[in-house]
């Protein structure tokens, strides 16, 4: 809670057991798709790691208690970025995008007043339009009551997905006004061979992928034909203008009914340009925590994904600035936030 509101964050990812990335290391060693998850398996004819009481502590320990050290009420987890793996074959990429969106509903089932589902898509940059990803839209909100949906800008990494702009995406698009899912805008893997050298430099694909989608939705006429559609983009938006507001190099489009930006950051110093740029009123808690962050500053002493303390420690946010963004903007947002406790 901060000061007797709950704490709402739009920035979590998917805990899972070690058996998780296993059963993606048989689907990809036997270059077989599973017609059914492991997890829509009874209970008793799981594999042990696999069931729900081994499951449910693994959540307990590494994220929820997590969580709580953090001041975090509520979140939404959705699937690792890392790991949505647009690159892998498209035989085989509905399989793990299901046991993905399974192992994100059994977690929101075991803490019901902690976290909400946001769900992965098999997203096909190959296919005329983004149809292909409804079904599965639909299969998890009946499953696991979907309130939101993960897309990666360009999730083969090789930078030859249709833009966020153009038709390729308005299915998608009209389904999630329709429905009211927010979309959740995170970069994934890229295949990038000059920047092997870096250190995670999956990294790099989020920033730039995340930036160009800022980008690309504020110079269209995205919200024009959409005007009910809510997208949130992580870090921030990837990178922050080194241009004045003013400057056509920025667009000019009011997007403060429509995009949003998660304050998952790390580095002070980016957070604070980043509200001075985007907006308090468009700026929604976002921490991934657990995730990247887990780093501890030394300036601080606090790992990065603590970010509470940061908001408070920022002078230039007043205490109305933090609790919008801590609380009545991601609900303003993800109105399924109010239904949760």
């Amino acid at each position: 809670m901060y000061k007797g509101q709950k704490v709402y964050d739009v920035h979590g990812h998917v805990t899972a057991p070690d058996a998780y990335r296993a059963q993606l290391a048989l689907i990809m060693a036997s270059n077989t798709a599973q017609a059914q998850s492991v997890l829509m398996q009874p209970d008793d004819r799981r594999p042990p790691a696999w069931r729900d009481e081994n499951f449910k502590q693994v959540v307990k320990n590494q994220h929820v208690d997590y969580m709580d050290e953090r001041n975090i009420d509520v979140q939404i987890i959705g699937p690792r970025p890392f790991m949505m793996l647009g690159w892998m074959s498209q035989d085989l990429l509905p399989s793990w995008t299901r046991l993905t969106n399974d192992a994100i509903g059994k977690q929101v089932s075991f803490f019901p007043d902690r976290f909400l589902t946001a769900i992965q898509l098999p997203q096909n940059p190959n296919l005329p339009d983004t149809t292909h990803c409804l079904d599965e839209i639909d299969r998890c909100k009946k499953e696991w009551n979907a309130m939101a949906v993960y897309v990666g800008p360009d999730p083969e990494g090789l930078r030859r997905t249709p833009g966020m702009d153009k038709p390729y995406w308005y299915p998608l698009y009209d389904k999630c006004q329709r429905d009211g899912l927010p979309i959740i805008v995170h970069g994934t893997n890229h295949q990038d061979p000059r920047l092997t050298i870096i250190n995670q430099n999956y990294q790099v694909g989020f920033l730039v992928e995340q930036f160009i989608a800022t980008q690309l939705l504020g110079f269209s006429d995205v919200f024009d034909r959409y005007p009910e559609l809510k997208v949130i983009i992580c870090h921030c938006g990837g990178a922050l203008s080194r241009f004045a507001p003013t400057d056509n190099h920025n667009f000019q489009r009011d997007t403060s009914n429509n995009m949003y930006y998660d304050t998952c950051a790390y580095e002070p110093t980016f957070l604070q340009t980043a509200f001075a740029q985007k907006g308090v009123k468009q700026m929604v808690f976002g921490t991934e925590a657990p995730g990247s962050g887990r780093h501890v500053d030394p300036r601080t002493g606090r790992s990065g994904d603590n970010v509470i303390p940061t908001l408070e420690e920022a002078a230039y946010l007043t205490d109305e600035d933090r609790m919008d963004v801590v609380h009545n903007t991601p609900l303003k947002v993800v109105p399924a936030f109010g239904k949760v406790g």
